[in-house]
């Protein structure tokens, strides 16, 4: 068997931009165990912390996911069955959903029903937007909660989507899990 050569040196070929790995567990849930004025099943790799920020008001909480470095704010209001407050905080959250604008290029609006019968609106934004997913829950008399998912990392937002698919499905099964005491 014969050596063959070439005086050709062989071409620099750059590899395709790479993904890191994302693991992500199974879904497994728990039952809230805060006193606050709803309770929801939420996963059991989230903490609940109080919300820390300015504006914050009692039952205003954070359902924060250490390993995804990522949380869903949870913001309560009691309507007090006052139509004129309720009507505000439709208007506030689309409005929140909205101002995403800017980078969205696509937000697409959904309305359902939860198993106890209170309304749900969701919000997925799709582009380079700091909240990929919105929502609000309301029995339309009483009770008012909205959530906003939110990541701490500059990751871009195609990088994140198999973390954002995992966490749509956490806060889904947290709507449908909702009861407003």
């Amino acid at each position: 068997m014969g050596l063959f050569s070439s005086c050709e040196e062989e071409a620099f070929v750059p590899k395709p931009k790479g993904y890191n790995k994302i693991d992500l567990p199974a879904h497994a849930y728990q039952q809230l165990k805060e006193d606050h004025p709803y309770t929801f099943e939420y996963s059991k790799y989230a903490e609940i912390r109080p919300d820390k920020s300015k504006l914050a008001e009692p039952h205003w909480i954070d359902v924060y996911y250490p390993e995804q470095q990522c949380f869903v704010q949870i913001t309560y209001k009691d309507i007090k069955n006052n139509k004129q407050h309720f009507n505000e905080h439709i208007d506030d959250s689309h409005k929140l959903a909205i101002k995403h604008n800017v980078k969205a290029y696509s937000i697409d609006e959904s309305i359902n029903r939860t198993p106890k019968g209170y309304t749900a609106t969701y919000f997925e934004l799709e582009g380079e937007v700091p909240s990929q997913f919105q929502f609000y829950v309301t029995d339309s008399t009483e009770h008012f909660l909205r959530g906003a998912l939110y990541f701490k990392t500059a990751t871009r937002n195609d990088s994140l989507a198999p973390v954002i698919r995992y966490m749509k499905k956490d806060i889904l099964h947290l709507i449908n899990t909702l009861e407003f005491k």
